[in-house]
Formats: structure tokens, C-alpha cells, sequence
């Protein structure tokens, strides 16, 4: 699990390796335009019910790290997919159980669970971006 510092919180807000490694393109490629955003995930088990989100804008630091010392590989369409979300009024929403690391299992689908909205044409830059 990595770690997603917001502000200057010390706590962290812990997401799975791969969805961070996408967050993070998606995050830099939208605040670098001045894109603000939302986030929004529900708490995982083993933790106090109900969603967070959070507001990403350029003025906030966030800081990501990653358990992983490889660099995850990244999903072109699912770039797409949250970036279509962020756009959208209700931003991105995101299911961090479904990105979360199972021993032993075959890898995730997709993300089935963005809620994905329309998008502006410049949308699909961000798969050449990775």
C-alpha cells in the first residue's frame, strides 16, 4: 500500500500502489493545467465507516509514496477513465478495495467501480502522457 500525504497532514491516506501510480500522472498532468479536482473514496475495512474526499488543487502539496520501489505500469485507458471522472461534477470516485493487493490472485479486471462522467476533448492527452 502506498501512502498519499495531503497538505501538510502528517498522517497518510493509504492507496494501493497502482491506483496511486495513476493518480499521480493524473493529479501532476490536471494541476500543472490549473485543473482542480475532486477525490473521493469509501474507507476500507478496518477503518471508521463512510467516504472522504478530498479537494486537488495546485496550492495544496501532496506528496506520494510508494511501497514498491519498481514504478507500477500504467493503464492508458483507465488514465482515460479517471480523468473523464475527474472532469465530471461528482469527480473521481474511487473503490480502493478493488485496487488493493491480493496474494495469490489474478489481477483486477478494471476499474469498474470510476464514476465516469463526460469529458472535455483534451481527455484523452493524458494516455500519451504516461
Amino acid at each position: 500500500m502506498g501512502q498519499l500525504f495531503y497538505g501538510n497532514a502528517s498522517e497518510s491516506i493509504e492507496i494501493p500502489d497502482r491506483l496511486l501510480a495513476h493518480l499521480k500522472v493524473l493529479a501532476a498532468t490536471k494541476l500543472r493545467r490549473s485543473e482542480s479536482f475532486t477525490l473521493t473514496w469509501k474507507h476500507v475495512h478496518g477503518s471508521a465507516s463512510g467516504r472522504s474526499t478530498i479537494w486537488l488543487q495546485p496550492a495544496i502539496p501532496l506528496r506520494f509514496v510508494f511501497d514498491s520501489a519498481e514504478p507500477e505500469k500504467l493503464d492508458a485507458n483507465l488514465l482515460t477513465e479517471m480523468a473523464k471522472s475527474a472532469t465530471s461534477s461528482a469527480g473521481l470516485v474511487v473503490d480502493l478495495a478493488e485496487y488493493a493487493p491480493v496474494a495469490a490472485a489474478a489481477p483486477a479486471a478494471g476499474p469498474a467501480s470510476l464514476d465516469v462522467a463526460a469529458a472535455p476533448s483534451g481527455a484523452g492527452e493524458l494516455a500519451t502522457a504516461a
